[in-house]
Order: structure tokens, then C-alpha cells, then sequence
């Protein structure tokens, strides 16, 4: 055995630089080419394994989790479970990857159920669009932990994945946060590309005219999206859906209230019910009688009465001012480029893709 005298200082930057790039790389940012992260990729990928296909019955989740862990990804069972989760719900993901059979949570934040009551399967686009190419070795294999198994280093996609459903991750050092996009803009702007590669992203935003969030919601001018989609970096301001509808009541005065339909990308509806109801108690915002919260299957729907001397604008324009019924949502375009990070422009992501 040999004793190396080594320098403590340059030791430790030595072996923080390697773990920074660890998680970097394996762990937090996306693929440009793909759009995933590694978790995501290894739940696809086992998914498929499995024959879990869009027509092929529900299987349990716990199964799927223990064959993500088992051969590809060691990182404990619960940061597997939530990435698959969140891949299945419509209101954090654009466009589903993962169709869910069960409890999968709510945009109040409530959890999903335990893993051994779900049950998943790939819906129709993440089979067509990332897996269906897999046989014909259009991406390349590499080992995965313990050298055991053959993992995609990459999935075949077909559509820009990144812009489609987006991406947030906090690395070491850095984060990233990309919002997701409607399909057929993204095919327009990419069409468009392909025909004129001379197109600049402020050119590009004929086609692709700004994030399609998938809880609905307002963006308030373009000069945050041009920001981000010019330089990689921008604040999108988000407003969500309200009307100042007249209720009735029988035996009493009808009352005017105002209806919250659609929320921002990522607000949670109890949390926002919840603060809205501490103003009124605080004597912050004035003019309000009584919240309640009507949302069903049939969509969301949050009542809000007002005072009969209230000004129903003033209010709402109060809502926007103190609660998260308007907020930001600041792009970071990073991703993986050739294994290391970028900060990528609307162009640079579609001619990534393409490339």
C-alpha cells in the first residue's frame, strides 16, 4: 500500500468539481436531444421493457419503481416514484408521457396514493414519439451502475421533447427551468426551420408565439418571452382566468362574486384559497363575504362573494396584486449539449433537436 501526500486543497476541488458534474450530468438537467432527465429516461425505457404499451393493460407502479431501481437507477424509491407521477399528471406535464390508473394527486397538492395502489402504462405520444425507434439501434447503449444491464444513452425522439413538457432541476451551482409549449407550434416552428435555417428566434416566434402552460392561465405581454427565447433567459408573467359573474340565491339578493377558472402553471388551488382567506382576515384586501371552492371532475371553479358596496374590479385587481392568481415564472433555458451544460436560445434548442 502507497500513501500519496496530496494537497487538502486541491483535493477537495478536485473531488467537488466530480461531484458537481455527477449530478449535473447524471442527474438534474435534461438531454437537449431528448428533453429528459436520467430518471426519466430510465422510467420510460423500463416501461417499455415491461411492454407496459398504450395498448397493453395497467401495471402495478411499485413494479415499475423496483425494475427502475433495480437495474438502472439507485437513487431510492421515492425520487423514482415522484418523477413517475408527475410524468402522468395533466396538470404538471403539458402532454402526459405516462397514462395513471388510480390516485395520482391534484392541483391542490394533495400526494399521490402509494405506489402499490397505482397502476401506469406509456401513453400513445411517449410510445410513438421516444420508444418506438428503439429496435432499429438509432441511439446508442451504454452500461448502466454495475455494468449488469444495457441502457439508451439517448431516446429516439421524434418531436422537440424539451420545449413540448419542458423541464426544472436545481444542479450544483446551477438550475434550469423551461416552459412547456403547445405541439403543433412547436411542428409549425420546426417545419419553418427546416425550410429557412437562416431563422432567427425572433423570427421563429411567427410559429412558436410563447409557452402553453397546462393549467390554462393569461401571459401578460411578449417582451419576457422574447427575452427568454433570444438570450435563454426571461420572466413570463402568468395571470389566471377570472369573470365577474352574478349569483342568485334564493330567498336572498342575488350578490356578485368573482369565478376563478384557470390558475397560473405550478399555484396550488388550496394554498391559494387559503392565503386569499388570510387577506380577508387581515383586513388587506376588502369586499369580500365568503370563499368557496366548487371545483369538480368537471373542471376547477372557485367562487369568491362580494360585499354588496364592494367594486368587484378593485378587487380582483387587489387578487392579482397580493396573491399568486398572477405570478412569474423565470426561464433558465439550460441543457445538455454533448454532456455539458448550455444556455440555450428557442433556435438553439429546435436546431439541437434536429441536429
Amino acid at each position: 500500500m502507497v500513501v500519496v501526500p496530496t494537497n487538502l486543497h486541491s483535493e477537495m476541488q478536485r473531488s467537488y468539481l466530480e461531484y458537481a458534474m455527477s449530478v449535473i450530468v447524471g442527474r438534474a438537467l435534461p438531454d437537449a436531444r431528448d428533453g429528459l432527465k436520467p430518471v426519466h429516461r430510465r422510467i420510460l425505457y423500463a416501461m417499455h421493457e415491461l411492454g407496459l404499451n398504450p395498448d397493453r393493460p395497467y401495471r402495478k407502479c411499485a413494479r415499475v419503481v423496483g425494475d427502475v431501481l433495480g437495474k438502472y437507477h439507485p437513487h431510492g424509491d421515492t425520487a423514482v416514484y415522484d418523477a413517475l407521477v408527475r410524468l402522468a399528471q395533466d396538470f404538471s406535464t403539458r402532454s402526459p408521457l405516462i397514462a395513471g390508473h388510480g390516485n395520482f394527486g391534484s392541483v391542490d397538492n394533495d400526494p399521490a396514493a402509494a405506489m402499490r395502489y397505482t397502476e401506469c402504462r406509456l401513453t400513445p405520444l411517449s410510445y410513438e414519439t421516444l420508444l418506438v425507434d428503439l429496435e432499429a439501434e438509432t441511439v446508442e447503449f451504454g452500461d448502466n451502475f454495475d455494468g449488469s444491464q444495457q441502457e439508451p444513452t439517448v431516446l429516439p425522439a421524434r418531436i422537440p421533447q424539451l420545449l413540448l413538457n419542458g423541464s426544472s432541476g436545481i444542479a450544483v451551482g446551477m438550475a434550469t427551468n423551461i416552459p412547456p409549449h403547445h405541439l403543433s407550434e412547436l411542428i409549425d416552428g420546426l417545419i419553418a426551420l427546416i425550410a429557412n435555417p437562416d431563422l432567427s428566434s425572433i423570427e421563429l416566434m411567427q410559429y412558436i408565439p410563447g409557452p402553453d402552460f397546462p393549467t390554462g392561465a393569461l401571459i401578460l405581454g411578449s417582451s419576457g418571452i422574447r427575452e427568454a427565447y433570444t438570450t435563454g433567459r426571461g420572466s413570463v408573467t402568468m395571470r389566471g382566468v377570472a369573470s365577474i359573474e352574478t349569483i342568485e340565491h334564493r330567498g336572498r339578493p342575488d350578490r356578485e362574486a368573482i369565478v376563478i377558472t384557470e390558475l397560473p402553471y405550478q399555484v396550488c388551488k388550496a394554498a391559494l384559497v387559503e392565503k386569499i382567506a388570510e387577506l380577508v382576515n387581515d383586513k388587506r384586501i376588502e369586499g369580500i363575504s365568503d370563499i368557496r371552492d366548487e371545483s369538480d371532475r368537471d373542471g376547477l371553479r372557485v367562487v369568491i362573494e362580494l360585499k354588496r358596496d364592494s367594486f368587484p374590479r378593485v378587487v380582483l385587481n387587489n387578487l392579482y396584486k397580493l396573491t399568486p392568481l398572477q405570478t412569474n415564472f423565470s426561464c433558465n433555458m439550460l441543457a445538455l449539449v454533448e454532456g455539458e451544460p448550455r444556455l440555450l436560445t428557442l433556435k438553439d434548442m429546435l436546431e439541437t433537436f434536429l441536429s
